[in-house]
């Protein structure tokens, strides 16, 4: 990787137009050379803002199983790959970058070896007020995810927890990226295609290391886990996650979806089912 490379924001969406007006709107503050959006079953409406990157508009189809994530984030890299990228950001749509993320990230890929997956914190917000959120200072108004890592700003963190990778907002280098093979299209809809990526890194020998300052901030929205379509996805996904690597993803919401009854779960005797 050149010592300054060219960078990549990489953005998958659906029906989010809002969330990436705002993103779009504080990636100009801080722009990569490219940000590719890709749109899952639509083509999102971009509108102009000032001083923002290059923009490449991808559509990708919208299979009867549910959101293609995984596909979707495939195809916004070998994107970013053709047109030149090093470094490959990934950032969800309902995430606001800090002015920093773009730098550490960079700084953070120089510095460590590889392969290696970076990521950043990631600080859930509260509703925005009168429907926008302020420009600067998001930072103060919500701390980072308590279940992750967060390093003070400049500091790297090696995590050995795999199981912890997330793709809200990542980086990994155009080479490495290419050597881990991107993530597992067989996952569609909601649950588990970031976990699978995670032990995917681990098995191939790469590193996990959260990245100070390269903080992202996620904007306020209801949770759609709950709702039937998305349970159904779930239990699909957490089926294949445990045929490909012998154990259970997303624990947590297992046991929260089968104690209001809406699955069976026995992880001892391998059953995961949606209830009739």
């Amino acid at each position: 990787m050149s010592p300054t490379p060219r960078t990549a924001i990489i953005t998958i969406t659906h029906n989010r137009d809002t969330h990436l007006h705002r993103q779009r709107i504080a990636i100009a503050q801080q722009p990569p050379h490219l940000h590719v959006i890709v749109g899952m079953g639509e083509r999102p409406s971009l509108g102009s803002i000032p001083d923002a990157p290059p923009t490449r508009l991808l559509r990708l189809p919208v299979p009867a199983t549910g959101l293609p994530l995984a596909a979707a984030r495939n195809l916004g890299a070998a994107a970013a790959l053709r047109a030149g990228a090093e470094l490959l950001m990934m950032l969800d749509v309902d995430c606001i970058p800090d002015p920093r993320m773009l730098d550490r990230y960079t700084e953070a890929a120089s510095a460590v070896a590889h392969p290696a997956l970076l990521c950043g914190p990631v600080s859930y917000l509260p509703p925005p007020t009168n429907g926008a959120y302020p420009t600067v200072g998001l930072a103060e108004l919500a701390p980072p995810h308590p279940a992750r890592p967060a390093p003070p700003d400049g500091q790297l963190w090696p995590e050995n927890r795999f199981e912890l990778f997330w793709s809200l907002s990542l980086a990994v280098t155009a080479p490495d990226w290419v050597t881990l093979g991107g993530f597992c299209e067989e996952y569609t809809g909601y649950g588990g295609e970031d976990t699978d990526f995670g032990l995917t890194a681990k098995a191939a020998g790469a590193g996990l290391h959260w990245v100070g300052g390269a903080a992202a901030y996620h904007q306020h929205h209801p949770p759609s886990r709950n709702t039937t379509g998305r349970v159904a996805e779930i239990v699909r996904n957490a089926n294949l996650f445990r045929r490909r690597w012998g154990r259970w993803p997303m624990l947590g919401w297992l046991h929260e979806l089968a104690e209001r009854g809406q699955v069976e779960f026995d992880p001892d005797r391998g059953v995961l089912r949606l209830r009739e």
